[in-house]
């Protein structure tokens, strides 16, 4: 067994342990409020923010961009659930979400979607609760839009709000979404798009239509931030599973060239 199977195997049990998992999430959100403090924010958009807090809406952002939104939506306010994973990992980051306001429902498309569907149309037809979600998690394919919110938007009337953040100072993570985390002292921009409604009758064709238009809608809402500070362009397509297997192959096949040598 090599030191880094050792090492997962004896700090995994113990991180799944929900009180070390509170102790993560207390030290994680100290972090991101130094972060957030420290960084010029420029905020494109913000009366959308403010028009839609405490109402019924959408917040979609890609799973790699959702570090610094959370504290800007707990200074603004916001009312909202957050859509998370029921495995361990998605448990942790809830509790961090709850540190910040937000309120979880546990799920996601591949597990519980349809238990997630039906509590998340029930938060929003109640009239005075938001949605927060990434439309490519938990596992991918990366920067691609699935049904999800697309679902919470027909059967709810709310509407749709895309929303993602960059920085000039960042280190984007070696993961299949790859993950931004805003460095201290950065400038940060984030940009809200226009609200999108869809209509409850839409047929198959138009639906799918309307996705594959909010897909390239985020994706240029990306790229063009991004570009904006230089930054390593995010790949499409990535899945968390086959991203995890390659990087496995890579080190492998080193090791097996190490051992030639």
């Amino acid at each position: 067994m090599t030191f880094r199977k050792a090492w997962k195997k004896f700090w995994t049990p113990i991180l799944h342990l929900p009180l070390i998992q509170w102790v993560v999430a207390v030290f994680m959100a100290v972090m991101i409020w130094f972060i957030y403090l420290t960084c010029f924010k420029k905020i494109q958009g913000y009366e959308i923010f403010k028009k839609y807090r405490k109402k019924p809406a959408i917040f979609v952002f890609w799973h790699g961009r959702s570090m610094m939104l959370s504290p800007i939506i707990c200074v603004g306010g916001m009312r909202a659930y957050a859509i998370a994973s029921r495995h361990q990992d998605g448990r942790m980051m809830a509790k961090l979400q709850r540190l910040f306001g937000l309120r979880s429902i546990y799920g996601s498309t591949s597990e519980g979607g349809i238990s997630v569907l039906r509590e998340g149309v029930r938060v929003l037809r109640r009239g005075d609760w938001g949605l927060c979600l990434s439309p490519d998690g938990p596992g991918g394919p990366s920067l691609r839009v699935q049904d999800g919110a697309m679902y919470f938007a027909k059967m709810s009337g709310a509407p749709i709000i895309p929303v993602c953040y960059s920085c000039s100072h960042a280190w984007l993570q070696d993961r299949w979404d790859r993950y931004l985390v805003a460095l201290p002292f950065s400038k940060i921009t984030v940009r809200l798009g226009e609200p999108i409604f869809i209509d409850p009758k839409i047929n198959a064709t138009d639906f799918e239509s309307a996705r594959k238009n909010l897909e390239d809608l985020m994706v240029k809402q990306l790229r063009e931030m991004d570009a904006e500070f230089d930054l390593y362009p995010v790949e499409q397509d990535l899945n968390a599973h086959e991203f995890k297997q390659a990087r496995r192959a890579e080190r492998a096949s080193r090791r097996h060239a190490r051992g030639r040598k």
